[in-house]
C-alpha cells in the first residue's frame, strides 16, 4: 500500500512594500482554495511570505524594521489562512519573520512553521544559513542584510511525524548546503519543505547571475537524491521593488527528478501526487546510511569551519 500525499507548491509573485498583509493573505487563500479543489493534503508557501523581502534595505529605525516581523502566529491578519486551511483539512508550511520576547530578551528569526490538517502546529524551524552581510554596503544595487536583521536559527533541523510521513523544513540558502539535507536524512526524512526568496543578481559575483535557476535546481535535486527524500521548494518571485527574484518552484522526487515545476513568476499553484515510499529503495541500497556511511572519516566536517589548504 503506497502512501500518497498530494502537495501544492504555492508560489507567490512579487509583494511590494505597500502591499498589506491582509492583501497577501487573500492571495494565499486563493491558492489554498485551488489546492483544495485539486485534493491537496499539504500546501507549501514561500520564505517570508507575508511581506516584501525587507533585507534588501538598510534600515536603522528599529520600529520600522520590526514592522516586518510577526509577534504571534496566527495573528489577526493571518488567522483567515489558518481557519480556511483547518476547514478544508489541508496542512501547510509558512515562512515569516518571527519576533520573540522571552526571558527579558527580544529575538528575531527567519522562521517557518508546519501546521497539520487539523490546524495543530507540528513544528517550527529557524533559518541557520543566513546569507548576505551585516553592514551597509552602498555599492550594491540592493542590500542583503539577513545577517543584520536575523539571529542564526537555534532549533537545528528536526524531523516530525505528521500527515502520514516524516517531514523536515529548511529555508532558502539552507538548500545550498548538503549538511542541511543530511542532518534530516539521518532522521529518515521523507519530505523536505522549503521556501525561498532568491534575487537573480548576486552583487558580489555577478558572473553567477546566468546560473541562478540552475544552481537552485542543482542543490535541491542533489539534496533529494542523496537523502532519498522528496523536496518541495517554493519561491516568492518576480520583480519586487525593482529587484528580480527567481521562480522555478519545484516538487522533486527522491530519485532527484523534477516531477512538477512553476512556469511563471507570479502566483501559481504546482501540484504533484507524492508517494512517500518512493525513497525506500534508495534508503535500502545506494544510500543505506547504516551500511555505507563512515562518520569517523568525516570529523573535519564538524571540526573545521573554513577551508584550510594543505601546507
Amino acid at each position: 500500500m503506497t502512501r500518497i500525499v498530494t502537495v501544492g507548491a504555492a508560489q507567490l509573485g512579487p509583494i511590494q512594500r505597500a502591499d498589506s498583509r491582509a492583501s497577501v493573505v487573500r492571495r494565499m487563500l486563493d491558492l489554498l482554495r485551488q489546492a483544495h479543489e485539486h485534493g491537496c493534503d499539504l500546501v507549501v508557501f514561500p520564505e517570508l511570505a507575508l511581506t516584501t523581502f525587507f533585507p534588501r534595505w538598510w534600515m536603522e529605525d528599529q520600529e520600522e524594521i520590526d514592522s516586518f516581523f510577526e509577534r504571534e502566529m496566527p495573528s489577526n491578519e493571518t488567522a483567515p489562512l489558518f481557519n480556511e486551511a483547518q476547514a478544508k483539512g489541508i496542512g501547510f508550511y509558512l515562512g515569516f519573520a518571527e519576533l520573540e520576547r522571552a526571558n527579558g530578551r527580544t529575538r528575531r528569526f527567519n522562521t517557518a512553521i508546519l501546521v497539520d490538517k487539523s490546524g495543530k502546529h507540528v513544528g517550527k524551524y529557524r533559518k541557520i544559513h543566513l546569507p548576505g552581510h551585516a553592514e551597509h554596503e552602498p555599492w550594491r544595487a540592493f542590500q542583503h542584510l539577513e545577517k543584520r536583521y536575523f539571529e542564526i536559527g537555534d532549533l537545528g533541523w528536526p524531523v516530525w511525524r505528521s500527515m502520514g510521513g516524516l517531514y523536515g523544513m529548511c529555508i532558502c540558502n539552507d538548500r545550498r548546503w548538503p549538511e542541511t539535507y543530511r542532518t534530516m536524512g539521518l532522521q529518515g526524512v521523507e519530505m523536505v519543505l522549503l521556501g525561498y526568496n532568491t534575487p537573480r543578481h548576486n552583487p558580489p559575483a555577478p558572473d553567477h547571475d546566468r546560473l541562478s535557476e540552475f544552481h537552485n535546481q542543482l542543490s535541491m535535486q542533489g539534496g533529494a537524491y542523496a537523502n532519498a527524500t522528496w523536496v518541495v521548494g517554493v519561491a516568492k518571485c518576480g520583480i519586487e521593488e525593482g529587484c528580480e527574484m527567481i521562480g522555478n518552484s519545484s516538487i522533486i522526487a527522491p530519485t532527484g527528478e523534477v516531477v512538477a515545476q512553476a512556469l511563471t513568476q507570479d502566483d501559481e499553484l504546482v501540484i504533484a501526487r507524492c508517494d512517500l515510499d518512493l525513497g525506500k529503495s534508495y534508503k535500502a541500497t545506494t544510500f543505506n546510511f547504516e551500511r555505507h556511511r563512515q562518520p569517523d572519516q568525516y570529523r573535519m566536517i564538524v571540526e573545521r569551519k573554513g577551508a584550510v589548504a594543505p601546507e
